[in-house]
């Protein structure tokens, strides 16, 4: 499997239930949220447009995907708000295609335009480690099953590992009156691949 064939096998919609284990209070917190994520080609306007934010040539990208979510926490307070959208754009290693940069309009643990590192490992696993100012995170995916995804994320602050947490996720069937009445550009109510 390569990253594209990983991300094609994403697409659609799914619901994620996650723990969060804050390290430094000893404590975990549980979420559930829903995440929507489409495939995109490498010739998609979005791709291109994000290859651009980050002066990459967009010719050097293999696609990307949009990404939207909506989902809650157990510590939430009354205006906490865990719902947004991202687009990434992919690009290889012109000598190892299982791995490459990434490129996203806003990262996992910051809000703001990040290039990470992807790879595939051994066990067709996706694996994103992004450096931010302030941090670093490592997330790794896998599907036991086409229509279950699993992933893992860890975020290291200055002093150590702050977060680590688990999300098991389950494919949902489609509703095809909302399949027909939205577009992946446009902003939708799910919890992100990425996000969260």
């Amino acid at each position: 499997m390569d990253v594209m064939e990983f991300f094609q096998l994403s697409t659609g919609k799914w619901r994620s239930q996650r723990t969060t284990h804050h390290l430094a209070f000893r404590r975990s917190e549980a979420g559930e949220s829903e995440i929507r994520v489409e495939a995109l080609a490498a010739d998609h306007p979005q791709v291109v447009e994000i290859c651009q934010l980050h002066e990459v040539d967009p010719q050097l990208a293999i696609g990307g995907a949009f990404v939207a979510w909506q989902g809650s926490m157990g510590w939430d307070k009354a205006d906490e708000n865990h719902e947004g959208t991202t687009v990434f754009a992919l690009i290889p290693d012109p000598t190892q295609p299982r791995q490459g940069t990434m490129l996203r309009e806003r990262g996992y643990a910051e809000i703001v335009p990040v290039a990470g590192h992807y790879h595939m490992d051994e066990e067709d696993g996706l694996v994103l480690t992004t450096d931010y100012e302030t941090m670093s995170s490592v997330e790794r995916f896998w599907f036991p099953s086409p229509n279950l995804r699993m992933r893992t994320s860890t975020v290291k602050r200055f002093g150590g590992f702050s977060t680590a947490t688990f999300c098991t996720e389950f494919r949902v069937a489609e509703d095809p009156e909302e399949t027909s009445d939205k577009s992946a550009t446009e902003p939708a109510k799910y919890f992100s691949l990425f996000g969260g």
